[in-house]
């Protein structure tokens, strides 16, 4: 039986001076999160060199994305039943032990299960900023914040690869975990001052069964989509059972929410159209620019030979697209309380940015992929804060934990289906254009993950490398086309109701 309860929480808007505030904090917390990515992954052939662990290299991002990605609902429906602050602040500090474990770790098993622990903390330090957000901005001003939002993901996607590549080279990759200290410390700080929100409690009991069988079926998925399948083949016993077992678990899943009493994801949600849609679209999206954009960083080191530090300076361009259309977006949906034309232009964008940089080649100067990266930003810039603000408008508050932490879910789940897809893609088509390019019909054995490794090799078997890699990345890029076209077609059904404002607190739907 589904929750009927009636809405109590009224929303407790803030003055602008005190959202700017709030928000270093918050913002302090998202940082954390978005850069642990980009930085680690720029050291991880060092860190695992060092710990001995090459052949289990794929395990310390694996273990951190499959805690990030089950706990994040989690987060989101505890901070609905117990309030934002100390849930919030409970994800840092998880986050903040599992970054010092990992820094201590003494084999590469450790630094596994510390990167497990790091992503229990990392799962809910995106979703709850965004849920507070919800709760102290109005929909139709929120807009206006959507600038120091995206500032976030744009300077962690420039800093991390640069403080990655310093720390390991440097002071050690230890600090690359370490730095996490002084940045948590901040954002404890400032939400303890800062974030004093009222929370109304209620009664309730906690849906165990549900969790721990949403977590057990979101596991299986990524562990399908970013260990069997990649290792083992997609269509390998060991995939298809890990596939057939998310299946049946989500299946059962929906069943146990649907008779709970205090649901894990009310699935009242499902009902809403502009709840569907949204998060279908968060998938798709997901999936065409996070499954894309690691593999421009690839196309810097491998093909234009830059090194890890010079290839995150070189994607500053997606960083100033991001600027040059979230603000000004942002504040058109202040001014105008409108938002459904955004959507729909963002994979117009994102589509000729797939365009751009299907074009570049081996002998390709900069500025090709640079364009392409800037028409990619400007996408995301349009589209990246507004689904969350889309969503968070359209459901009871007292489901806002719960809402924001879906969208950020289902997000991530895209871009790890993303990443698997394209990857699988760009195998594929490199095998095959090494084949046609080295000659003899049978490709070369050649580690396409090591930079250092392909520019090692002798000429002419070096270049003919290189050329075989960018045509792969070309497949990849216009493979991503019709999943972008998928999302066009889903925008077009988003609905659009009035945002709230300070007056309107009660969605409208």
């Amino acid at each position: 039986m589904t929750d009927t309860t009636p809405a109590t929480v009224t929303p407790t808007y803030l003055s602008h001076r005190q959202i700017l505030v709030i928000l270093g904090g918050l913002m302090t917390g998202m940082f954390l999160a978005s850069l642990d990515q980009s930085i680690v992954g720029t050291a991880l052939p060092r860190i695992t060199s060092d710990l001995n662990g090459l052949d289990k290299l794929s395990w310390v991002v694996t273990a951190y994305l499959l805690a990030s990605t089950a706990s994040t609902p989690l987060w989101g429906k505890i901070s609905d039943l117990y309030g934002r602050r100390s849930i919030f602040q409970i994800a840092i500090v998880t986050f903040l032990v599992g970054s010092l474990l990992c820094g201590f770790s003494r084999n590469i098993e450790e630094l596994i299960a510390f990167r497990a622990l790091q992503g229990i903390g990392g799962g809910g330090l995106m979703a709850l900023a965004f849920a507070t957000i919800g709760d102290v901005i109005p929909p139709r001003e929120r807009g206006r914040y959507m600038g120091y939002m995206g500032a976030v993901f744009g300077t962690s996607s420039v800093a991390g690869p640069l403080l990655g590549g310093w720390l390991a080279d440097g002071p050690g990759w230890e600090w690359i975990f370490w730095l996490n200290v002084p940045i948590g410390a901040v954002a404890l700080v400032v939400t303890s001052y800062a974030l004093k929100l009222p929370h109304t409690r209620r009664e309730h009991t906690i849906d165990w069964l549900g969790a721990g069988v949403l977590v057990t079926a979101v596991s299986s998925l990524l562990l399908y989509v970013s260990w069997a399948g990649p290792d083992h083949g997609w269509s390998s016993s060991l995939g298809l059972e890990l596939l057939a077992g998310a299946v049946v678990l989500t299946a059962l899943f929906i069943a146990i929410e649907l008779r709970a009493k205090e649901p894990i994801i009310p699935m009242e949600l499902f009902r809403g159209s502009i709840f569907r849609t949204t998060n279908a679209m968060s998938i798709v999206m997901g999936m065409a620019m996070f499954g894309a954009i690691i593999f421009v960083p690839l196309y810097l080191q491998i093909v234009m030979g830059m090194s890890p530090t010079r290839s995150g300076l070189g994607m500053l361009p997606m960083v100033t697209g991001l600027f040059c259309t979230s603000i000004p977006s942002g504040n058109w949906v202040t001014k105008t309380g409108r938002y459904r034309p955004l959507p729909i232009a963002s994979t117009v964008v994102v589509a000729s940015a797939l365009l751009v940089l299907s074009t570049a080649d081996a002998q390709s100067p900069y500025w090709v992929v640079g364009l392409g990266m800037f028409i990619l930003g400007a996408g995301l810039g349009l589209t990246m804060q507004l689904l969350t603000v889309i969503v968070q408008n359209s459901v009871d508050p007292r489901h806002m934990g719960i809402a924001t932490s879906t969208i950020t879910f289902f997000r991530t789940l895209g871009g790890a289906f993303g990443a698997a897809i394209f990857g699988a893609v760009l195998n594929t088509r490199l095998s095959h254009h090494l084949a046609d390019t080295v000659g003899g019909g049978k490709a070369p054995s050649v580690n396409t993950n090591d930079a250092s490794a392909v520019h090692a090799l002798p000429e002419p078997l070096q270049s003919k490398v290189i050329e075989a890699f960018a045509s792969s990345l070309h497949d990849v890029f216009i493979a991503a086309l019709p999943i972008v076209v998928i999302a066009f077609v889903i925008s077009l059904f988003i609905k659009e109701i009035p945002l709230r404002t300070r007056d309107t607190p009660t969605p409208v739907e």
